[in-house]
């Protein structure tokens, strides 16, 4: 969506603007506003940093902000594009390579990669109640939840639905009795949901060593399973796992898994270990006993090469991954920011089942048992406490390396400016923090360069 300016929101920006205008730093002074490309909360630091030659110690270049208090402005970095839409772009553009190189190379990663065999799975949560949905088939919308009319709950409520809903339709991952509904279970869950996926990772090792006859400590010596993956929050407010999961020789990517590594027997073993996933929930003298699961609509799909004409193709794979790893529980209607006293919960601007989990991150978050899960400081992520976007060690390249990257071509072109290409140096600086955000001029050109489209690292 396109931000609009509205001037007359802010007399006192537009003011001082007016007024920095007038000053002879004014140039520079935008100039820094404008390179972070509408980052919507910057860094400020203060201090500097000198540029050396590396061989004899002489000092080429020094730089101290000026104007502003000697501040620089720095990008935030948050990856959510709730918070901040110029960085979460320079994030998703990061994962999509990421995930991308892991499919056909690039990045260090060998193209040979490309012949490995690989999926696309999604693993759902199971269900904790019957919720409003939108049912597609054959080109058409079907009735939600079709039952005899007569049919109702213990409370009272119709056991159905015979509404087709649109896909704006608020009422969608709404449950159709609110007191049938497990709200405990889905929250715990929800807090287990990281140690599912990693139980869920075993699991699917020792099920491709069951099926090729390997003992299951022999399976590492000669194949290695790799994989990424993104959660995803559904409308229920339960979050899903998107992954690319990878069978690789020993050595990870850089060598051919063995002859019987096959996307058919991924596949297979893929859905039977989901099947067979299993993790107790903590607190069963307090809620009751739980053993949690996936759900039963577990998907499998095999991964396309680029170019022959199938649907699911590696760009398609890596496009969808990294539009949700800037995504977060905003997306099904929470808040992101956390929640710090349980007065905050009267007046927060979200739907009444998504308060309703809310509510219980907090009550079970009081109480003892639950003490390890943080419930309630993860409370705004409606109790998921896991990473939303995560890789196995030998996937691909890593976040870290695309920045450096990054960081090192920018430092290649600004000593290209300086002519100073040719020469061996480094750089030291000295830096600490000194606030965040923009002043009320600042943050009208901010808002004007992400009105105009541009974006941080584009």
């Amino acid at each position: 969506m396109t931000e609009r300016l509205d001037f007359n929101a802010w007399p006192q920006g537009v003011a001082a603007l007016l007024a920095r205008a007038a000053d002879p730093g004014f140039d520079t002074w935008r100039r820094g506003i404008v390179r972070l490309g509408g980052c919507t909360n910057p860094v400020h630091l203060v201090g500097g940093a000198v540029m050396a030659d590396a061989v004899t110690g002489e000092v080429l270049r020094s730089y101290v902000p000026d104007g502003d208090g000697g501040r620089l402005l720095v990008a935030c970095g948050n990856r959510r594009a709730s918070v901040c839409p110029t960085c979460s772009r320079v994030y998703r553009a990061d994962s999509y390579h990421l995930v991308r190189a892991g499919l056909v190379g690039g990045k260090e990663i060998p193209t040979e990669v490309g012949r490995h065999p690989r999926v696309f799975a999604t693993l759902t949560a199971p269900g904790f109640g019957p919720v409003h949905t939108r049912r597609e088939r054959d080109g058409g919308v079907r009735a939600c939840r079709p039952r005899k009319a007569a049919d109702r709950c213990p409370h009272g409520v119709p056991s159905g639905c015979h509404v087709r809903h649109a896909e704006d339709d608020p009422r969608l991952g709404e449950p159709l009795c609110p007191r049938c509904y497990d709200y405990a279970g889905a929250v715990l869950w929800q807090a287990h949901a990281g140690q599912l996926w990693h139980r869920f990772v075993m699991e699917l090792r020792r099920e491709l060593a069951r099926r090729v006859g390997l003992p299951r400590e022999d399976f590492g010596d000669v194949a290695r399973l790799s994989y990424a993956k993104v959660a995803e929050y559904q409308r229920r407010g339960l979050v899903h796992f998107h992954a690319v999961i990878r069978l690789d020789g020993p050595d990870g990517a850089d060598t051919l898994p063995p002859g019987w590594a096959t996307t058919a027997l991924l596949s297979d073993a893929v859905l039977k270990a989901a099947g067979l996933v299993r993790l107790p929930a903590l607190g069963a003298d307090v809620v009751g006993h739980r053993m949690l699961r996936f759900g039963a609509q577990a998907d499998v799909r095999p991964i396309a090469s680029s170019g022959t004409g199938e649907r699911l193709t590696s760009a398609a794979v890596a496009g969808y991954i990294a539009k949700y790893a800037t995504k977060g529980a905003e997306s099904a209607g929470a808040v992101d920011r956390r929640i710090h006293h349980a007065r905050d919960l009267a007046t927060l601007p979200v739907r009444d089942h998504t308060l309703r989990i809310i509510a219980t991150c907090w009550w079970l978050g009081g109480l003892a048992p639950f003490e390890p899960l943080g419930l309630r400081r993860w409370a705004h992520m409606l109790g998921y406490r896991g990473h939303f976007s995560t890789k196995s060690r030998r996937y691909s390249t890593t976040l870290t390396a695309l920045r450096q990257a990054r960081t090192q071509h920018r430092a290649e072109q600004q000593r290209a400016a300086l002519g100073l290409a040719d020469r061996p140096m480094i750089t030291v600086g000295q830096w600490r923090y000194a606030g965040r955000g923009y002043s009320p001029e600042a943050a009208l050109v901010a808002a004007s360069v992400r009105e105009g489209g541009g974006g941080y690292g584009a």
